[in-house]
């Protein structure tokens, strides 16, 4: 084990109790997950046998395997990784918004307990406000923020990145900042700060791992 690497785990554990800690004081259903393999297997657990399952875009869901592993499974996958062309990527969008089981990540998660997802087509957004009848988020600690002006300055942090992996034609794409660009390749369209899991009790699960996971 390296130099640190020890210290380095406790302090990604400590951090991911306090996260689940300060979510669940808000009415969500939160747990922790140590490494990747934890993680699949809380959130397979939430997903009833035949159930139908949709995706919001994640690098966290493909980390741990929950893509392959949902699609391998008893389950009903709606798969938006195999659509071709706009049209039948919205559908697959639009389906998935009557899903039993929505899977996605998110971009932070605030100290007293906010999570906040920027989208593009607004699809992760909007499940997670309303339509899945469980929503299942799963995290890193690398989402971890002070509060929602240190949501926002880590969303335009990030935008380049994604913009990158995801071959947006867009200028923070090339210059490596956030520009605000007013494209229609632009990422950042739509952005959901949800308060509290209080309206709908035990809809919204948190999964937080206490490891570094996507961006």
């Amino acid at each position: 084990m390296s130099a640190g690497a020890q210290e380095r785990g406790w302090l990604m554990l400590k951090t991911a109790e306090g996260m689940a800690a300060a979510l669940r004081a808000r009415g969500f259903v939160a747990q922790v997950a140590r490494d990747e393999e934890e993680a699949l297997a809380a959130t397979l657990a939430l997903i009833p046998e035949g159930a139908s399952v949709g995706f919001g875009g994640s690098m966290t869901l493909e980390a741990i395997g929950a893509v392959e592993a949902v699609r391998s499974g008893p389950y009903e996958m709606i798969d938006r990784y195999g659509t071709r062309g706009w049209e039948e990527t919205m559908a697959a969008y639009r389906r998935a918004l009557g899903a039993e089981v929505f899977l996605t990540g998110v971009n932070a998660i605030t100290r007293s307990g906010e999570l906040v997802c920027v989208d593009s087509s607004g699809n992760r957004a909007a499940a997670l406000i309303f339509g899945p009848s469980r929503v299942v988020v799963v995290a890193g600690v690398n989402k971890s923020v002070e509060d929602l002006d240190g949501a926002f300055a880590r969303l335009r942090r990030i935008a380049p990145l994604n913009c990158r992996r995801l071959g947006h034609k867009t200028p923070c794409a090339e210059s490596g900042r956030c520009e605000d660009c007013m494209i229609p390749e632009r990422m950042c369209n739509y952005t959901a700060i949800i308060h509290d899991g209080l309206k709908e009790k035990d809809r919204i699960h948190v999964v937080i791992v206490a490891k570094e996971l996507g961006f």
